[in-house]
């Protein structure tokens, strides 16, 4: 999974005059986004803008395509029991595993020359499954007990338990063991800050792709030109330009000026700021609306006492206008969220209980929990400690920033203060969000077809000193119904008998309210038309993937 936008003021260029002239050959493409990467190690840390400059630049080995289909990029052939790439195996405890093998695409090399290999499979194994490497995912790792080169090209992973989603390894990254090997090995613990991802940034040996990163300008911008010893299509672009413009409103003037070719789909245009560009620049642009799995949330710490009390989360809910918010600021086109599950996913439990907007039964809830007003409206609890919390998001992002504005009167009306304190992505994401230093947090996952929410819901996944800051569930959910339901889905390789348990999942979220659902986004993809490639995918595998295809018409 992986989280969303930005913001900070940039100077907007002015816009006037007729439209920028566009020249053949164009050799280099400007694409604007609205978050830096904190870091552009591709398994330390969740954010959506290294996703998107990586997928440029690094190949994984599989990933989900337009269509959702889980495909090979790095591999030859998917492995499957089928055709023989996958096999049951007994472990040593008499449980059964799996053991996946996967040939590598013989082509691929890093950027130095270097060969791809097996080798690359463990090396990534191994600051994985380290407890003090602090990546975003380790559980993932953990689970594989063995990985062995069955020679340079054929790596067989061995897993602790057979799931039905065993063979996708879109969030496996390999490493390149020649160039950062020795810098884990000597400091694990300190990796994060010793890999050459952030010292050496420009290192052709650390990427696989049709790209490669030749600048860095911290804060600013990233340049890409394409590999020498890439195998696949060639791209056309000699150089593509990722500049950060954190402000929405910057975004258009931006690209009406020319000065960014094209603002990312993903990482862009908020809907309503795409919606009254298209009544005006239609001629310039083709417009695409793409429903996606993607969700937009508020976060509880519930590690803050008053949030231990499911009636003070409750009447969060209650009282937050979500309705008003989706009819207002989107035209309808982005529906209020039930759960985590995306209406689009196919494991979507429609009968999900609504928490309609309902201040009063807010306020009752309130009362029974031993909130009482106080003076200035605020109540307080019998030790006289007012029900206020601070409330963040990425700062700058106009449409986060109305939503947050919206939320707060709606709490205060019942009662609640929520006391604004917003930050540069770089900083939410990579160090308030990932080392849970707050106490309501506004964000986005992002996720994947049928993604089991273990990195994210399960108490094994909760980020803490202890383990680096590893895992996603920034709430704090510890909870055995869900562990247990999490547990299950992955072992259950059935559909048809994963579908109850998805729906009582999402229930359980739903009436727990660890996390307020807000709405379910969609992608406005704004794309000049004179370009052409690019195919939107509405799930967390951007189409930066497919950057090889882009080209002019």
């Amino acid at each position: 999974m992986r989280r969303a936008i930005a913001a900070a003021a940039l100077t907007l260029l002015a816009v006037s005059g007729p439209a920028p002239a566009f020249a053949q050959p164009r050799e280099t493409l400007t694409i604007a986004i609205t978050q830096f990467p904190a870091t552009l190690h591709p398994m330390i840390d969740s954010m959506a803008a290294k996703t998107y400059v990586l997928g440029m630049a690094r190949r994984p080995l599989t990933t989900f395509d337009k269509d959702w289909k889980l495909v090979c990029l790095l591999c030859v052939e998917l492995p499957t029991f089928g055709n023989g790439g996958a096999k049951r195996v007994p472990l040593a405890d008499g449980k059964e595993g799996v053991e996946v093998t996967f040939h590598l695409d013989p082509r691929a090399k890093w950027g130095d020359g270097t060969p791809v290999t097996a080798a690359d499979a463990i090396f990534a194994w191994d600051v994985g499954r380290h407890p003090r490497s602090g990546v975003a995912g380790g559980e993932g790792y953990r689970r594989i007990l063995k990985v062995e080169a069955k020679d340079a090209r054929t790596v067989a992973f061995t897993q602790d338990r057979v799931t039905f989603s065993y063979n996708d390894f879109s969030q496996y990254e390999l490493l390149p063991a020649h160039i950062d090997r020795q810098r884990f090995e000597g400091d694990p613990e300190n990796y994060r800050r010793r890999t050459a991802f952030d010292t050496e940034p420009t290192n052709p040996g650390l990427f696989n792709g049709p790209y490669r990163i030749v600048q860095v300008q911290p804060g600013a911008s990233i340049t890409l030109e394409p590999n020498a010893q890439w195998g696949g299509p060639k791209p056309y672009f000699r150089r593509i330009v990722v500049r950060t413009i954190e402000n929405s409103a910057a975004l258009e003037a931006n690209l009406l000026s020319g000065s960014v070719d094209y603002v990312a789909g993903e990482l862009g245009f908020t809907l309503d700021q795409a919606l009254a560009l298209e009544k005006r620049q239609a001629a310039r642009f083709d417009f695409t609306y793409v429903p996606s799995l993607l969700y937009e949330h508020v976060d509880l710490n519930l590690d803050v006492p008053a949030f231990k009390d499911i009636r003070v989360r409750r009447a969060l809910l209650f009282s937050a206008d979500r309705a008003g918010l989706v009819r207002q600021l989107f035209e309808g086109r982005q529906p209020v969220a039930r759960s985590f599950v995306n209406p689009r996913d196919s494991v979507y439990a429609p009968d999900v209980p609504e928490a309609p907007y309902d201040p009063e039964r807010a306020k009752t809830l309130l009362d029974e929990a031993g909130y009482a007003p106080g003076p200035d409206g605020i109540r307080r609890d019998k030790e006289g400690n007012r029900l206020s919390f601070e409330f963040g998001t990425t700062a700058g992002n106009r449409i986060r920033e109305t939503v947050q504005q919206a939320l707060q009167a709606n709490w205060r009306r019942v009662g609640i203060e929520a006391r604004i304190r917003n930050e540069p992505a770089r900083v939410y994401f990579g160090e308030t969000l990932r080392k849970r230093r707050f106490q309501l947090a506004m964000y986005a996952w992002f996720s994947a077809p049928e993604a089991v929410p273990r990195t994210t819901l399960h108490s094994e996944s909760i980020p803490s000193e202890a383990n680096a800051w590893s895992g996603q569930n920034q709430p704090g959910i510890a909870d055995a119904e869900t562990d247990a339901m999490i547990d299950a889905l992955e072992r259950e390789l059935d559909p048809a008998k994963r579908k109850p348990i998805w729906a009582r999942l999402q229930a359980r979220y739903a009436e727990e309210a660890w996390v307020l659902p807000l709405y379910y986004r969609a992608d406005p993809f704004v794309i000049p038309k004179w370009l052409s490639g690019i195919e939107p995918t509405g799930h967390q595998y951007y189409s930066s993937l497919r950057i090889e295809y882009w080209r002019p018409k």
